[in-house]
């Protein structure tokens, strides 16, 4: 994947030789970790229990590191001292745990001996790189993939994925103290959108969850599986607010919203008559909690050419206001379209 994406690069002119870069203590996900994230799986659904994962591997690369068999991408620069052992020894143990299933173990050796010069000129010392750049006084911006609703220990678990996808995966994935983090940014779409299985409170499983889906092409990125689509949920938005302290909300596709006469936000969940204070951990409490909804007309106009608040819909800006005023943190960014240019900033002086 990771040589696929250089070469895409290289079609399209863009030079990464010295930008981009590859830790070394990163963990690499091999073929026999995809083989196994499948055979999991198959025992998971045989008892009903299925997480439905993308079965890329990831969490079998996960499990390796935990168990300390993983292998990091230093590793390939002592490819028989270290790599190769370490490589024979988790085959050995996935057979043993899994019993026989098929898999080219020379073939994925051969690969490897192969990527290992290609892969060399990236490889560098991540935690060493970051805080060069953070002595030379150079502003990083750091990306989290998933959510905070899918971290390993603060999401939907089991149904999550495998690592620390909430801020705190900035220190334990990069190096990076925490007092070094100025800025936290929450990425929201104006909706809610879920990948697998597990409750889902605010779920629509009517014409409008379909047309929303369809019209904000919600389908996963790795698998291409429609993803499930629901209100708005401030209950999981305050609760992820806690964790990560936002201090600005980055408002994703508003504009798919506009297809829509009369808008819901989920303002609180009931469990057996009482408001629940916070987002449950318990899944059979979430799966039986009951949504306490707001309901707000909508816009039904195209706002992709909206590029100030006030240029916006009043309908909208009431929907944007509401929403901050539930959070309790400032709406900054607003995404009105496809287009890279739409997007309002609310405080470009900031």
């Amino acid at each position: 994947t990771f040589f696929a994406e250089l070469e895409h690069l290289d079609k399209r002119g863009l030079k990464h030789q010295g930008r981009l870069f590859v830790s070394d203590r990163a963990h690499l996900v091999l073929d026999l970790h995809m083989i196994v994230d499948g055979l999991k799986e198959q025992e998971l659904s045989a008892g009903a229990a299925s997480i439905g994962t993308t079965r890329r591997g990831i969490g079998p690369a996960y499990s390796s590191k935990a168990s300390r068999g993983g292998i990091r991408v230093g590793d390939l620069n002592f490819f028989e001292q270290t790599f190769k052992p370490k490589f024979l020894r988790l085959v050995e143990n996935k057979h043993k745990r899994f019993g026989a299933f098929e898999y080219d173990v020379e073939a994925e050796l051969k690969r490897y001996t192969e990527y290992v010069e290609r892969l060399r000129p990236y490889i560098v010392d991540s935690v060493q790189l970051i805080h060069q750049y953070v002595h030379e006084g150079k502003r990083i911006l750091i990306e989290g993939a998933q959510s905070t609703m899918l971290d390993l220990d603060f999401g939907t678990y089991p149904y999550v994925t495998s690592s620390s996808s909430s801020i705190g995966g900035a220190c334990t994935g990069l190096g990076i103290p925490p007092q070094k983090i100025s800025t936290s940014i929450g990425v929201v779409k104006a909706f809610t959108t879920r990948v697998g299985a597990g409750p889902f409170p605010t779920e629509l499983l009517d014409e409008t969850g379909e047309a929303i889906r369809k019209e904000g092409r919600e389908f996963g990125t790795t698998t291409g599986r429609p993803r499930r689509v629901g209100w708005l949920d401030i209950t999981a938005l305050k609760y992820t607010m806690m964790i990560n302290n936002f201090t600005f909300i980055n408002l994703a596709k508003l504009d798919v919203l506009s297809i829509v006469s009369e808008l819901s936000i989920g303002v609180s969940y009931t469990y057996k008559g009482e408001t629940l204070k916070a987002f449950p951990s318990n899944l059979e409490v979430l799966a039986e909690c009951q949504v306490v909804y707001e309901k707000m007309p909508g816009w039904k106009c195209d706002i992709s050419k909206c590029r100030t608040f006030l240029d916006l819909p009043e309908q909208a800006q009431k929907y944007i206001l509401r929403i901050e005023e539930l959070l309790g943190a400032p709406i900054r960014w607003i995404g009105v379209g496809q287009d890279r240019t739409a997007m309002i900033d609310r405080f470009p002086d900031m």
